[in-house]
């Protein structure tokens, strides 16, 4: 068995909720940088979510997923929180996301 698939779905669950509590908190976290750091973002996550409710069998409405994740409306947090993304930071998104398909 491997070895995430030893905890059980609550305690995922919770680290989960715990993770988008996170990141709900820590705005000043830019999309682009949890890019070009680890390869997925809070847009990510909200895409994984509604795919797991579509294979639930209970699909998302509109944008709940990303409303979950984001806490408000998408377009309000970027409004709120998004800033330009430089050159470097681009670059580096880049070449985390190619390791992605490794």
């Amino acid at each position: 068995m491997a070895p995430h698939q030893e905890i059980s779905d609550a305690v995922a669950a919770a680290a989960f909720r715990r993770l988008v509590q996170h990141l709900q908190h820590r705005t000043d976290a830019q999309n682009v940088d949890l890019m070009g750091l680890a390869g997925f973002c809070r847009n990510c996550l909200s895409k994984w979510l509604d795919e797991a409710a579509v294979a639930a069998g209970t699909p998302l409405e509109g944008d709940a997923a990303r409303q979950a994740i984001y806490g408000m409306p998408y377009a309000a947090w970027k409004a709120r929180y998004q800033t330009e993304a430089t050159p470097e930071q681009l670059e580096r998104m880049n070449r985390s996301v190619a390791r992605n398909r490794d």
